[in-house]
């Protein structure tokens, strides 16, 4: 949850607080786990798949202590551009709280991969849009990939991080998503 408040003197500026993050002085506390019962959809590409399981191992890895209530179930698509339409169906079933979309879309000398992935982008935030399902992304498109064992190594380490950001961003949305559902119905009464 962000704050907002106007800085002294009316000058209109606006300075925001990320009530997300928890502060016990000046060190960040470690953010208080999502007890509910919650289940997540977890879609990846198949291309690269050497790279993008270090992030689905890093995400059911990291949600078993921030998401310990939470089921995930994982679906595989050939590719990044088959993600929207799935990652939307799931989401429709109404058996998901979240869906969360892994791919690593790269340069392969034969397409512009920018397209893939704004593609692909654009989809999956229109499926959370029309489903009302939070749809997380870990699609990641670097400029200068080439399979070599260093570049391979440092995306694979990347996506180590990557699983458990989104495994994060998971559990903040839930948490905000739940305080808002009792001010939704009281909203709904009135």
């Amino acid at each position: 949850m962000v704050r907002a408040r106007r800085f002294p003197g009316g000058s209109g500026r606006l300075m925001l607080w990320d009530l997300t993050q928890q502060r016990k002085g000046s060190k960040m506390t470690t953010p208080s786990p999502y007890t509910a019962p919650a289940r997540v959809a977890v879609v990846r590409a198949r291309w690269h798949a050497d790279i993008v399981d270090r992030a689905h191992d890093s995400f059911v890895t990291t949600a078993a202590t921030l998401l310990p209530q939470t089921d995930v179930d994982t679906y595989d698509v050939p590719g990044a551009f088959e993600m929207p339409l799935l990652a939307k169906k799931l989401a429709e079933t109404g058996r998901y709280d979240a869906v969360v979309a892994i791919a690593f879309v790269v340069d392969g000398g034969i397409y512009r991969h920018d397209f893939v992935a704004s593609a692909v982008i654009d989809g999956l935030m229109q499926a959370q849009m029309t489903t009302g399902i939070p749809v997380f992304s870990v699609s990641l498109t670097p400029h200068n990939y080439q399979p070599t064992e260093a570049l391979t190594a440092f995306f694979a380490d990347h996506f180590v991080k990557k699983g458990a950001e989104a495994v994060e961003a998971v559990r903040q949305v839930l948490t905000l998503t739940a305080q808002l559902a009792p001010a939704h119905a009281n909203l709904k009464r009135a």
